[in-house]
């Protein structure tokens, strides 16, 4: 049989399709005698708008599109007109869009606008090369803004040859999503929700010998003209049965493409599935595991072992893991191994924010220099009403000792939950300037409603109105009732805080990043009796704070965060004005009755974020 898997635009081109990568190397192990090929959409879309614009659309461009406009649907609206068969395809409705939605002032429908009219050709051009291979079947994966594209080009292969078989899979495609997904679009031949490892190779089996799907676990299929979605998998794919990925096809295009110059290739790996905190106490607002959100990784050797093959077969040393979340364990196994390699590498790893100082250095020392900690926010009690298992002080402590290793952290400060009022948030603003030589949020802003979120599934938690996101306005010509089914983002009357505190907020954060390349504030001279810091922070008094005796012990005592009756209760003695006044110096963060030194120790590395900030969009949902 022969295979082609597709992955359409929009995703970052300076990686490979993850999800391609796993499946051609499922198919090696269990069908050996399909011919597999690829074919990098994503890519081949870069080349076309570089060689029809005259070089005007660089890949960079592109890549603003793939990441930074993918929650206003921007990828998506690009597709839609060659989806539908229309140009103008909901131009107006993209207009009213940008005019009136949150910051629209900044959304450039620029790129959208010139890329719209050559989607269609790309559409027809990608449609040919796929078929000039003769496929018997086409999988497309899709997660986020791959849906328009990965559809259109859907239409378009069973236009020219029907008897080809589509299926699709991905993110996109999971519970519910996945059923409105096939059902509205009859050019789908099956679509597999869930983890594919196991199915996809049992389908295309019963496709070659022309066996009914049925009780093939999440399969979507035609029995006639009806849509039948079979019940999803009891368990999830263990990490016995989930490849080493096989890259070769990617880097070979890759190599070879005019779009090469312009791209920085890192390899996209993932040594973990699901999450062993959200197994318990699943953030409120989060969706990203989807239906599988049960935890499981590689054993440490195996994923060593990948990542050791890898860079030498490929030559990269840039490495962006898509676990939501580090196994623990690894600090055991992994990276004592990747410290001792010798490989200079840079990682980009989904960690918990209440790792210690030595764990830290263990994962600088193993080539980790980006985190995305999860952070959130700064506020005790709203981390509580999104049931984060983490405080305002453990997230300032990760701040600070990242900023200590030289590690970037990469995070955003959440706002809009149900319960939150504009008193949690007061505090927070006030102590800002005192902590902007430690790493600012990326971005304020309010929470989305997510598909598999507790928020989502229990409406009881404050979300109980809700319909899909405006952005799939200007996408689907579909009913309401249709798009409550396939999309994964939701609009919800406002939550939490007034729009007048998100903006001080925001502005706050804006001061903050402004500030932090400018700042720093340093322990210099530390022994037993003396602690000298250095105080250097835009805003500040340039001063170096002497603190002596019994005020250096205290201080070091708050490294890792007290209250101020267990600092009087270790110095027997009364500390609540020298907390104040440590406080008012902006040496020290409060969160309730819990303070924390916020000087970093070593010279300061600023780390403008430059790591991808949600590295879950590229989830491995096959």
């Amino acid at each position: 049989m022969r295979v082609t898997l597709a992955a359409m635009p929009w995703q970052s081109f300076e990686l490979p399709s993850l999800p391609l990568a796993l499946l051609k190397a499922r198919l090696a192990e269990t069908r050996p005698a399909d011919t597999v090929t690829e074919y990098y959409g994503y890519l081949r879309w870069a080349e076309y708008l570089l060689e029809r614009t005259g070089g005007e659309i660089t890949p960079a461009v592109c890549e603003q599109v793939s990441v930074d406009d993918v929650f206003h649907g921007i990828g998506d609206w690009i597709f839609a007109g060659a989806l539908y068969g229309d140009s103008r395809w909901r131009v107006a409705e993209l207009e009213a869009y940008a005019a009136r939605a949150r910051g629209g002032a900044s959304l450039d429908l620029g790129p959208a606008r010139r890329m719209r009219p050559l989607a269609a050709g790309f559409i027809g051009l990608a449609a040919a090369e796929i078929l000039a291979s003769g496929p018997d079947v086409v999988g497309l994966t899709s997660t986020f803004m791959q849906n328009a594209a990965s559809l259109a080009l859907a239409r378009r292969l069973k236009e020219i040859a029907p008897g080809v078989t589509i299926v699709f899979g991905g993110s996109n495609c999971d519970g519910v999503m996945g059923h409105a997904l096939h059902r509205n679009h009859p050019f789908v031949d099956y679509v597999v929700r869930g983890e594919g490892e196991r199915v996809f190779p049992e389908l295309l089996a019963r496709i070659e010998t022309g066996d009914s799907p049925e009780h093939l676990p999440g399969v979507c299929w035609w029995k006639g003209d009806d849509s039948v979605a079979n019940e999803t998998a009891a368990h999830p794919v263990p990490p016995a049965l989930i490849p080493r990925p096989d890259f070769d096809g990617w880097q070979r295009v890759l190599d070879a493409s005019p779009v090469r110059p312009f791209v920085e290739p890192k390899l996209l790996l993932e040594g973990a599935r699901g999450c062993w905190w959200g197994e318990k106490h699943q953030c409120a607002f989060c969706g990203l595991n989807g239906s599988t959100i049960a935890f499981r990784s590689h054993p440490a050797e195996r994923f060593r072992e990948d990542i050791d093959h890898l860079v030498k077969r490929h030559r990269i040393l840039d490495i962006i893991t898509v676990d939501n979340i580090l196994d623990m364990s690894y600090f055991r196994g992994l990276l004592p191994g990747l410290a001792a390699s010798g490989w200079d590498l840079r990682i980009h790893y989904e960690v918990k924010a209440n790792l210690r100082a030595d764990q830290l250095r263990l994962l600088a020392e193993a080539g980790v220099h980006c985190v995305q900690p999860g952070i959130e926010s700064l506020s005790t009690r709203v981390l509580e009403l999104m049931d984060k298992g983490t405080t305002a002080t453990i997230n300032v402590r990760m701040l600070r000792d990242c900023e200590t290793e030289g590690i970037t952290a990469s995070w955003n400060h959440l706002c809009g939950f149900p319960g939150e009022t504009d008193d949690d948030y007061l505090r927070v603003i006030e102590q800002m300037p005192a902590l902007v030589h430690l790493q600012p949020p990326g971005s304020v802003g309010r929470i989305m409603l997510e598909r598999f979120s507790p928020y989502f599934e229990r409406p009881e938690l404050g979300f109980a109105e809700r319909r899909p996101h405006r952005i799939y306005d200007h996408v689907y010509d579909l009913p309401e009732e249709e798009l409550n089914d396939l999309v994964y983002l939701f609009d919800t009357p406002p939550a939490g805080i007034s729009d007048e505190l998100e903006k001080r907020l925001q502005d706050a954060a804006e001061h903050w990043r402004e500030a932090y390349t400018a700042s720093a504030l340093v322990i210099r001279d530390d022994t037993e009796n003396h602690l000298r810091i250095e105080d250097r922070r835009a805003g500040w008094p340039r001063t170096d704070h002497v603190l002596t005796g019994w005020q250096a012990d205290a201080y070091r005592a708050l490294e890792r965060g007290r209250t101020a009756k267990a600092l009087a209760k270790r110095l027997t003695m009364d500390v609540g004005d020298w907390l104040q006044e440590q406080t008012r110096r902006g040496l020290l963060f409060q969160d309730g009755s819990t303070y924390l030194a916020i000087a970093t120790r070593g010279v300061p590395v600023h780390k403008v974020p430059e790591c991808l900030g949600e590295t879950s969009r590229w989830r491995p949902h096959v």
